[in-house]
Order: structure tokens, then sequence, then C-alpha cells
């Protein structure tokens, strides 16, 4: 396996190409031929109930059946979640304190 910045990069599937979510990263950065970010969504991917996904399998085969997998809406690259970021959180972010003082105790999961 290649090494990145984070650490170890993930395995490589035959028929998508995956990377590493960052810490916060909501966005995809992946860049095309003439170097530009792709700049999709990413979005939770149920890969087995994907028809696509399902004719292919691979995703299933390396991870099993519920593993937390996100895809760009544009580029279909996979991002696995990164280890150093915190479960249980809404993809889009923790969220901001009240500016008027008001505090409402978090959810519980």
């Amino acid at each position: 396996m290649a090494t990145t910045e984070t650490g170890v990069s993930p395995e490589q599937l035959p028929h998508h190409k995956v990377k590493l979510k960052k810490p916060g990263q909501r966005a995809c950065n992946e860049k095309d031929a003439k170097g530009k970010f792709c700049g999709g969504h990413l979005k939770r991917w149920y890969y087995t109930t994907d028809v696509l996904e399902q004719a292919c399998g691979d995703a299933e085969k390396a991870w099993g059946a519920n593993a937390e997998v996100y895809r760009c809406e544009h580029c279909k690259t996979l991002y696995l979640p990164n280890a150093d970021e915190a479960r249980g959180l809404n993809v889009a972010g923790p969220g901001q304190l009240s500016v008027f003082g008001l505090t409402v105790p978090p959810k519980r999961t």
C-alpha cells in the first residue's frame, strides 16, 4: 500500500477509486485531467441497494454489507471515513452554539 500524508492509503477496488476522507471534509478533492478539483458533495452511499453496484459487487466483497462509505455525487469517487473523526456526528459538522445565550443539550444517540 502507498502512504499519504494521513498514513496508509486504502486498498483500491477494481472498478472504483477509493480515498480516505479528511476530518470535516464534505466535498470531493479529486482532480480531473486538467487539474481542476471536482468539488462534488460527499454523500453516504448505501451500496447494497445500488443496482449498478450489485452487478459489480466490489464494495460488498471488500467491506461487508453495512460499511460506512461516502461517494462523490459527480465523479463517483468513494471515500472511507477518517479514524480521527468523531463518530455519530452529522456529516455537515457539529454545528454552532447559539449567539442568543440559549444552550440546548446535545442529542443522545
